[in-house]
């Protein structure tokens, strides 16, 4: 599994000029799905699959739209399973090599309709034996709190994307 201090150099590798990117602001999970690459990647860019499984337990996904094309918009709202609160979220896609990786920004949008803070998602997929290896990075959080709590959403997510991998 890719550290922490790996993905904060990655992201210091690719934007040289950019300021020091805090470490304990970056999010990795790497995860192996007993799943083919492509099925994973549609998993991910499909609106019917994506559905299914995006967002935490106790979650359900209501709406994705994505324009699969770099500076392509997405958006997507999760309806708190127990009393029906909305949490939209949407970005833009900065890379799209299907079935090989992914790259957009992410943000919550506020009351106003507004997103709020962006932090940017890569994930790749990686053929190992008939299983893909995902690898997501999520950056830079505003605090490590938020870092935190994405973790926990995402490795839940995680879960649920499992488990409908398994079921196709």
């Amino acid at each position: 599994m890719a550290s922490t201090m790996d993905a904060a150099q990655a992201l210091r590798n690719a934007t040289p000029d950019a300021p020091t990117i805090p470490e304990d602001r970056v999010l990795v999970i790497t995860r192996v799905f007993d799943a083919p690459r492509e099925l994973v990647f549609r998993a991910w860019t499909d609106p019917a699959h994506v559905t299914r499984w995006m967002g935490p337990r106790g979650y359900t996904a209501t709406h994705f739209k994505q324009d699969q094309r770099p500076g392509g918009a997405w958006r997507a709202c999760l309806r708190k399973d127990d009393n029906g609160e909305e949490l939209w979220q949407g970005g833009v896609l900065r890379e799209v090599v299907a079935p090989e990786r992914l790259v957009f920004t992410f943000g919550w949008y506020g009351d106003d309709g507004r997103p709020g803070h962006e932090t940017l998602v890569t994930v790749t997929f990686a053929e190992e034996h008939g299983k893909t290896r995902m690898t997501f990075q999520q950056a830079i959080f505003e605090t490590m709190a938020q870092r935190d709590g994405h973790q926990g959403g995402w490795s839940s997510a995680f879960d649920r994307l499992e488990e409908q991998l398994a079921a196709f």
